[in-house]
């Protein structure tokens, strides 16, 4: 049912906590299931430095919140806000249909982190 890579970040996910002085912050959620994620970031030369993570919801939703740090870290903002739901999905060796939505809440927690980001600094401008 889940691929190795699923099974592998939900039973060590990777990245997961808080950034106290987070540059953005991120929370998303899915009512239907109940999954609520939260994503932080850190910025540092437009690069993401550290991203984590705090989750609330299924394997899956745990999975593809400690994939989409894996994916973001080190990338600059522009590079971050393509990395799609299907990317998320993609580097995990697929999700069940029926999981599909937790790779949306993964991406879209990054964005919103990153929205986030750019909202604050222009306040700071």
């Amino acid at each position: 049912m889940y691929s190795e890579k699923v099974m592998d970040h939900f039973m060590n996910p990777r990245n997961v906590g808080e950034i106290p002085d987070a540059d953005g912050v991120g929370t998303v959620g899915n009512p239907v299931c109940g999954d609520l994620m939260t994503v932080y970031i850190k910025v540092k030369d437009n690069r993401l430095e550290d991203v984590k993570f705090k989750t609330f919801g299924c394997g899956a939703a745990i999975a593809t919140s400690s994939m989409i740090t894996e994916l973001a870290k080190g990338k600059t903002i522009e590079e971050a806000l393509r990395i799609t739901r299907g990317d998320v999905a993609d580097s995990l060796g697929g999700l069940p249909p029926i999981k599909m939505h937790c790779s949306n809440l993964a991406a879209d927690a990054l964005h919103a982190a990153i929205k986030d980001y750019v909202k604050r600094k222009e306040a700071n401008k």
